[in-house]
């Protein structure tokens, strides 16, 4: 299974969670938004299967002026 994150293709042996995901690729599990295929996906959804090619999109909050 191959999906895009932040433009990096990326190639799993199983359909990751937006959790599992976030944890795997080492990224925070607080201050972050996380979209998929466009859309916005609230943490309290990130129990969601991440579909086969989707595009996913990965910001981090900062702070600065």
């Amino acid at each position: 299974m191959s999906f895009t994150v932040n433009g990096e293709l990326h190639e799993w042996g199983a359909q990751p969670t937006v959790d599992t995901l976030v944890r795997r690729l080492g990224l925070p599990d607080r201050g972050i938004a996380v979209a998929v295929d466009g859309a916005v996906v609230p943490r309290g959804r990130w129990g969601r299967v991440v579909p086969a090619d989707a595009v996913v999109e990965v910001v981090t909050a900062v702070q600065g002026g």
